[in-house]
């Protein structure tokens, strides 16, 4: 195999263009396929449709009723991708694009519906894991062994969780063991660049209790993740990486009406990166660590009203080294109170209302920074009359560091008939300044304001049990107040609220089972413009596209994943070419309990890059041996 040392970065290809085109001709006409021919698959389908997500609203509801285009990666999705990270895991979901720097463990942003990476909101078990003084997630470091399911909710819905969420929201969930007899599992896997990965597990529910323990260990020898070519200064030598996470629940009910639990998570990590402006022999080494620890207590205070308790802490701990000496440490902590409450007033209609408390800490060693707390205050409405579906949320943050914030979702649904609803949502949304944005040395500005934004959305949503789920949504994102990097006229960047910017689109997502395989698409056309300069923000495609299909054979199952993406902006008026990926993957299960799986990525050795001036994965192969006790 190649080593991605040695590829270059081609243009896009002109037969790019047509792909997006055609995926989204393909979500038409399979979503015209009649009827199933059997009532046992019409069944499977139905089941299929019907998660129950809670990002959406914080309250529990069918996907289908989910005013905000919400989707969900659920644990049978990660089991047959066999996604090494959370980045592969969640790349073919509609309105979200990745950029990174290099392969495994590399620093990672996420661009929800082109909004920057600070500005989609990232929760683990419902707590916040952002870094304070970037305003980021560690999204490389947080592994699917981990993880039982991910809602994914685009758009702003800043008036159900505060800042941040202007992008959307993706929340995911640890492994519970809930309604399952207690079973032991474990695999390992072993592939390209010395990839070595070993999971193990337990977990269940005996009587009124259910737990899950999993850990995980992960480690490959990587490549380089800068290209020579393109910064000759970078040290070529491949950039290991090693990862060991383990998360943990337990949940008892005390009563028909009452129960109580804790949810543990904890990663810890070294990567191996380059810099493209040091030595050819310079050792850069990051050692990150990242962990959320909650308890809990949902309970009745009478027929009609649910509440829900939550004290948690989070931390974020990043420690840098050049030649094995220290050079940059970056900690936070996060601490987290939420009293939720809903309350019926009649069937199908449910008032929501609670508080938030939030307390961020920053510990570096390149400035400091006094203690962040945020007090907020929300509530909301959720219903439906016949055809009409009504969502309207507010809420009021009030930071110790700038005052208060307000934030709104007005969201209507009309069912034209059992299948077909029309959706409307306007929202508005903020993003809070992060610490480097306010204190860091020569760029850092106290006085900045938080980031508005103000989205118009309009779609459609389709859903049988043949057909599948379907939702088409065109949407609008107005950006003020933008913090960006200004030079002053002394050649100094200081962070300023001087850019506008604009994000008009249409995403298409569609997931069903059509004859018996399984088949999901997604498509993205988008136009991110900086307002200031009239250029394409960076790092986001106008178009991009994923066809993913799936099928059991007796006891095989195959699968394909087809990622489009045209051409993006980087830093220096650089234009990154656009791609098409082909990622394929089996699985057989030997017995009841033994499977073995393979997986191929980047099956053509595509030339790509995300980032500039990184290389991406070239042709790699993986194979799992699993078990699971039955």
């Amino acid at each position: 195999m190649r080593s991605s040392l040695h590829r270059s970065t081609r243009p896009a290809s002109p037969a790019v263009r047509p792909f997006v085109p055609a995926i989204l001709a393909a979500m038409a006409s399979f979503t015209l396929v009649p009827g199933t021919a059997s009532a046992q698959a019409a069944d499977s389908n139905a089941a299929q449709l019907a998660p129950v997500v809670v990002t959406s609203t914080r309250t529990a509801q069918a996907i289908t009723e989910a005013l905000p285009h919400t989707t969900v990666v659920t644990q049978q999705d990660i089991a047959n991708a066999q996604a090494p990270d959370l980045r592969t895991l969640l790349r073919s979901q509609a309105g979200v694009e990745f950029a990174t720097n290099g392969g495994m463990g590399s620093n990672t942003s996420l661009f929800m519906r082109g909004a920057n990476s600070n500005q989609a909101l990232i929760l683990i078990d419902g707590v916040r894991v952002s870094s304070a003084s970037s305003g980021t997630a560690q999204l490389a470091n947080i592994l699917p062994d981990q993880i039982d399911r991910i809602e994914v909710v685009r758009g702003n819905v800043s008036a159900l969780y505060g800042s941040d969420a202007i992008g959307g929201v993706v929340q995911i969930f640890t492994k519970s063991g809930a309604g399952q007899p207690p079973a032991a599992n474990a695999a390992v896997e072993y592939g390209s660049n010395n990839t070595r990965q070993g999971t193990v597990g337990y977990g269940g529910q005996v009587g009124d209790t259910s737990f899950n323990l999993t850990g995980s260990a992960f480690k490959t020898d990587g490549f380089s993740s800068i290209n020579t070519k393109q910064a000759p200064r970078a040290n070529p030598n491949d950039n290991p990486y090693e990862n060991q996470s383990v998360s943990g629940q337990v949940k008892h009910r005390f009563t028909p009406n009452w129960d109580a639990g804790i949810t543990g998570y904890y990663s810890k990590s070294k990567l191996s990166f380059d810099s493209a402006f040091g030595r050819p022999t310079d050792e850069n080494r990051t050692n990150s660590e990242l962990y959320t620890l909650s308890a809990f207590v949902n309970g009745k205070l009478g027929a009609d009203w649910t509440t829900h308790f939550k004290l948690a802490q989070s931390e974020d701990r990043s420690d840098t080294f050049l030649n094995g000496r220290p050079n940059g440490t970056f900690n936070t902590r996060n601490r987290q109170f939420n009293w939720q409450n809903e309350y019926a007033l009649a069937p199908s209609h449910t008032l929501l209302f609670g508080t938030d408390y939030l307390q961020q800490e920053l510990d570096s060693s390149a400035y400091g920074a006094p203690t962040r707390n945020v007090f907020s205050v929300f509530g909301g409405y959720d219903g439906r009359f016949g055809k009409h579906q009504l969502q309207l949320n507010a809420r009021n943050d009030h930071y110790s560091d700038f005052g208060n914030q307000g934030s709104f979702f007005a969201g209507y649904g009309y069912n034209l008939t059992d299948a077909f609803k029309l959706i409307a949502n306007v929202s508005n949304a903020f993003r809070a300044p992060t610490f480097n944005e306010l204190y860091y040395p020569n760029f850092g500005q106290p006085n900045l304001q938080p980031e508005r934004a103000r989205s118009l959305e309009a779609g459609v949503q389709y859903t049988t049990a043949s057909a599948g789920l379907l939702r088409v949504t065109a949407f609008e994102t107005r950006y003020r107040d933008l913090i960006v990097s200004a030079q002053q006229p002394n050649g100094m960047f200081l962070a300023q609220n001087v850019n506008d910017a604009k994000v008009q689109g249409i995403e298409a997502s569609w997931r069903a089972r059509v004859y018996g395989t399984d088949i999901g698409a997604s498509v993205t056309f988008q136009n991110p413009v900086d307002e200031q300069t009239n250029t394409q923000l960076l790092r986001r495609a106008r178009r991009h596209a994923a066809l993913d299909v799936g099928r059991d054979i007796g006891n095989w199952r195959f699968g394909g994943e087809w990622l489009l993406s045209s051409s993006r902006m980087d830093a220096g008026s650089r234009r990154l070419g656009g791609y098409g990926i082909v990622n394929l993957n089996a699985r057989y299960n030997i017995d009841k309990q033994w499977f073995i799986a393979a997986r191929v990525e980047n099956l053509f050795d595509k030339d790509y890059q995300l980032a500039y001036p990184y290389n991406t994965q070239g042709r790699a192969g993986f194979i799992t041996l699993g078990w699971r006790q039955r």
